[in-house]
């Protein structure tokens, strides 16, 4: 409950944050533009109210976005804030929907394998590649996995975005954006399972003569999550801050590429309306992770009912 009730402050303060910073950066969206004659220049800054002081242009933001108006993009004439991100909100959801769930079964498969073979070639192995993908960043990762199976091999695209109609364009920015998170994933997994075989019900269920099988996928991998459920929150708000990168890398038309443009071209409305899908997407998702956490274990939702 107190989280929900923190979730408008954060929102609030991440937007007046924003909003402030952008306006300090030196220059102005019409800066860049030659041989731009003064009286025209006056006449975009009223038209976008850049002439008016920052306190006022803050106020007239805010009473804009009560209103659900997000504004006009100052560089692409003739389209909304609101009109851009819906068109580039798809692309970004579908990559970052992909990569989650790849991170989610190649990390618990690897920390599984890992701590059901602890100190083997198998357990050694694995956490070989979770240092590997927590050491590499995706800037590294999309050029080599671009090299090997687009230019070597010739097996996918280099670049391009086609949506679900062609899938297999996503394959390679989704392995580059889910890797290092599997890579933690797989750790985190490793831990938990590991924690979870010493446990007294663990030993009554094998002494029970249950199937081994079951023993793990219904009684020990519902503990190695709980620190795997902890990380999405964290996990998720990466993923949507990695996608910027990699997005560039792949050509996706993406919120991410929207927003390292507008913030190249001091597209002021189009910077913080995508400050706004991202943090409240984050916001959400962090309070998901939360709920989730409290339902695997039930000592969590106790502790704050003791303290309401």
């Amino acid at each position: 409950m107190v989280r929900l009730l923190q979730a408008p402050v954060v929102l609030l303060v991440l937007i007046t944050i924003s909003f402030f910073l952008i306006r300090f950066a030196p220059g102005n969206p019409f800066s860049g533009d030659r041989n731009v004659d003064p009286q025209v220049m006056a006449a975009l800054e009223a038209k976008y109210r850049l002439d008016r002081p920052l306190a006022v242009q803050y106020g007239c933001f805010l009473a804009d976005l009560a209103k659900g108006d997000l504004g006009p993009s100052i560089k692409h004439k003739g389209h909304s804030v609101t009109e851009i991100i819906a068109r580039a909100l798809p692309a970004s959801m579908l990559l970052g929907g992909l990569a989650l769930c790849l991170a989610l079964g190649m990390g618990l498969i690897l920390g599984t394998i890992a701590a059901l073979h602890q100190n083997s070639a198998r357990d050694v192995g694995a956490m070989l590649l979770a240092v590997i993908g927590i050491s590499l960043p995706t800037f590294v990762i999309g050029p080599m996995l671009q090299i090997l199976f687009a230019m070597k091999l010739d097996w996918l695209p280099l670049t391009g975005y086609e949506g679900i109609r062609a899938p297999v364009y996503l394959i390679l920015p989704a392995l580059t954006l889910a890797f290092p998170f599997a890579a933690r994933i797989a750790r985190l997994a490793r831990a938990g399972m590991l924690e979870v075989l010493q446990q007294d019900y663990i030993r009554t269920a094998r002494a029970k003569g249950l199937p081994e099988r079951i023993v793990i996928l219904r009684h020990a991998l519902r503990g190695a999550l709980m620190p795997v459920v902890s990380y999405l929150g964290p996990a998720i708000a990466s993923v949507t801050t990695g996608s910027l990168v990699v997005e560039m890398i792949f050509g996706i038309p993406g919120l991410g590429s929207k927003f390292v443009e507008s913030a190249l071209n001091r597209d002021f409305t189009l910077v913080i309306g995508t400050v706004i899908v991202y943090g409240t997407f984050i916001v959400i998702c962090n309070l998901i992770a939360d709920l989730a956490y409290g339902l695997l274990d039930p000592r969590v939702r106790f502790q704050e009912a003791g303290n309401a």
